[in-house]
């Protein structure tokens, strides 16, 4: 293991949920169940006209276990004080069903059926009034101390180029490893751009049985993205100055630190303790929906899925998305970029590239914003209103006996 970067420890504070686990936002959730309730779910949210107020859902009509398992993991996710549903009335999601799931977890939670509500105004004006109330029974929550330690943080990385692998990656793998020592639970993806590493990877696992299941992993990753025809290497990569997957993966492979790595989650599957852990996002079973994940944001809501707090995002060519319920850290690995879209980065990484910081001043940084936002402050993508927020269909089996090993 690396040397860990040396940093205070700060006492934080949380939003003290039923379930024990604590939030860094107090977001109201207004969900829609189908794409066509999708329209009344935004005009409720616009109207409302509050930061904390943020749009999720899932546009499918027909019935997805995936999609209902990362639904009910996002509302009630720890950041997650109310929820208010709006359904059409005739999709196959099963409202009730997760209605159920969300008051179970304490919180409070209100469905409207356009159908039985008179239609797009009527509702709109429900659901305004709903939203007053859900933000009243949120607001009661109590805030309590937090410690490091029950932190879960995830890190992507999207519009990758050149730069990506040898700054703003490592940096957050050094962050990681500091945060992953304090406790907190680490999470990091995508198994289609670990192609190439799976060896590496497996020796750090914390068993043998589990390096096994890592490698299986990314092969199961190459075989989809070989049925597809089409890998995770997109003309903005090449354009960036990488050359290969492998080269890529290399790159991506950094932001997960030297750390053990001590077990695999699907989407909607929780860290069961602190430690590193590697989201599978690739699903199983014979290919059926089209590509993983169709956009860098897909992957933030299957780690928001998974009780992320927040995620640590690296871009090279450049993102500006954001992210519903857990705020987004923009890391930029190319200076060139940063100075285009400085507005949009959170840290300039590209600092390592121009000597004007080491690996270990940058990952030291990258903390410092960690626990800056978990205690409240804004990221950049927060300041400026992002609350994008993808889901679609997939299928995931369950995890396997060798997947965590340490679970407790």
């Amino acid at each position: 293991m690396e040397t860990l970067i040396e940093h205070d420890r700060p006492q934080l504070t949380g939003r003290l949920r039923a379930d024990g686990r604590k939030g860094i936002r107090n977001v109201i959730a207004v969900a829609y169940l189908v794409e066509c309730a999708h329209h009344v779910a935004r005009q409720i949210v616009n109207k409302a006209d509050d930061s904390d107020v943020h749009l999720i859902g899932f546009p499918g009509c027909y019935p997805n276990d995936y999609a209902f398992k990362v639904m009910s993991a996002v509302t009630t996710h720890p950041n997650v004080g109310g929820v208010l549903l709006i359904s059409l009335g005739c999709e196959s999601f099963n409202r009730e069903r997760l209605k159920q799931v969300i008051e179970a977890s304490g919180r409070p939670c209100e469905t409207l059926v356009i159908q039985n509500s008179g239609g797009t105004l009527s509702t709109v004006a429900q659901g305004l009034e709903a939203v007053a109330r859900l933000k009243a029974i949120a607001a009661e929550v109590p805030v309590v101390p937090m410690d490091v330690s029950e932190l879960v943080i995830g890190t992507i990385c999207g519009g990758s180029d050149g730069t990506s692998g040898i700054t703003a990656n490592p940096a957050v793998g050094r962050a990681f490893d500091w945060l992953g020592a304090q406790g907190a639970a680490c999470i990091f993806e995508e198994t289609g751009e670990l192609v190439g590493c799976e060896k590496i990877m497996a020796s750090r696992a914390v068993t043998p049985e589990l390096g096994a299941a890592l490698e299986a992993c990314v092969q199961k990753a190459e075989a989809y993205y070989t049925v597809m025809g089409y890998g995770s290497f997109a003309p903005g990569n090449a354009e960036g100055g990488l050359t290969t997957q492998e080269e890529k993966s290399m790159g991506a492979y950094s932001k997960s630190g030297s750390a053990p790595i001590c077990g695999i989650l699907k989407p909607g599957d929780l860290p069961p303790s602190g430690g590193l852990y590697l989201l599978d996002v690739v699903p199983d079973g014979e290919v059926r929906f089209g590509f993983p994940n169709i956009s860098d944001n897909a992957e933030i809501v299957e780690l928001i899925a998974c009780g992320a707090h927040l995620t640590l995002f690296t871009t090279g060519r450049g993102s500006v998305v954001g992210s519903a319920i857990s705020p987004v850290i923009k890391v930029c690995a190319n200076p060139d970029t940063y100075k285009k879209l400085h507005e949009d980065m959170d840290v300039d990484a590209g600092r390592i590239m121009e000597g004007r910081a080491s690996l270990d001043e940058v990952g030291s940084e990258i903390i410092d914003v960690v626990l800056n936002v978990a205690a409240g402050g804004l990221s950049k993508s927060e300041a400026l209103g992002h609350q994008e927020f993808i889901l679609t269909y997939k299928a995931f089996d369950p995890l396997g006996p060798a997947c965590l090993p340490l679970r407790r």
